[in-house]
């Protein structure tokens, strides 16, 4: 990830008869993009608003840029191994800095750089998939689920993130009535160094592609857009991973859940 590498701003004082907060003076931050995005090395611009009923004494006006990348222990994993959450933020941050009797004012406003666009064409990777109780994994007792063929295909494992996930899914039998099949996104962060690695999923979006006892032959078509505050492109470092998953999940009237689970890998044009 990376930062806008050009950033323009400009103050404005503003006076007013009524209070506010610290003795009636507010800092704030207006970015001139409504919806905060940007790609790198776009220009960053806006204007520091001061708002104060009186006159405004001050030490000088900061204005500062920071990426980071804060690692949270995961609960659920204690005990097993130290698995993180990631959260990444780019910020930019103005701080007015006043007398030591007058405290100091700070205003964080948030945005998003979007990376360049990878280099080289991904060629679409389409999935063909035929789903049995035999094909299921990690299941005890294969001999009590019921019988069902599910057949479909994705369109392509390599997706471009501004583009949505399509495909088509079709129930050829099924003994048990079904009560829906859905979609479910899934965010894989792996974290660690030489003493060893973290993997924790995150279910980031489930949608229903149909519900109730569907008719048997009959083609579901598949279609999931990538929300863009919880996906970016797969990312490998030698310590850091964000990978994507989605599983095909279908609910069966006796609650037995069916999942196959696809790969796939996320870039930007």
């Amino acid at each position: 990830m990376c930062a806008a590498s050009h950033v323009t701003f400009f103050f404005l004082k503003r006076y007013r008869a009524g209070g506010g907060e610290d003795m009636g003076t507010v800092l704030d931050i207006k970015i001139k993009r409504a919806n905060k995005v940007y790609k790198e090395g776009e220009l960053l611009s806006g204007v520091v608003v001061v708002v104060s009923k009186d006159t405004v004494q001050h030490q000088g006006i900061f204005l500062t840029m920071e990426g980071s990348v804060s690692l949270q222990l995961s609960a659920k994993s204690v005990g097993v191994f130290e698995a993180f959450y990631n959260s990444v933020k780019y910020t930019l941050r103005c701080d007015m800095k006043r007398s030591l009797l007058a405290k100091d004012l700070t205003k964080n406003c948030e945005f998003i750089i979007h990376s360049q666009p990878q280099k080289g064409k991904q060629s679409p990777s389409p999935v063909d998939f035929t789903i049995t109780p035999e094909t299921l994994q990690n299941v005890k007792e294969r001999a009590s689920l019921p019988r069902f063929l599910i057949r479909g295909h994705l369109d392509s494992s390599n997706c471009v993130i501004t583009q949505p996930l399509t495909g088509e899914l079709m129930v050829e039998t099924s003994e048990v009535a079904i009560k829906s099949i859905e979609l479910q996104l899934v965010r894989v962060e792996t974290c660690g160094c030489a003493e060893g690695y973290a993997r924790d999923a995150t279910e980031i979006q489930n949608i229903q592609i149909a519900e109730g006892d569907v008719c048997r032959g009959l083609p579901i078509p598949i279609y999931m857009v990538f929300p863009r505050l919880f996906t970016c492109p797969t990312l490998e470092t030698t310590n850091f991973k964000i990978e994507f998953e989605v599983n095909i999940v279908v609910v069966l009237q006796d609650d037995h859940l069916i999942t196959e689970n696809f790969p796939l890998k996320l870039y930007r044009l």
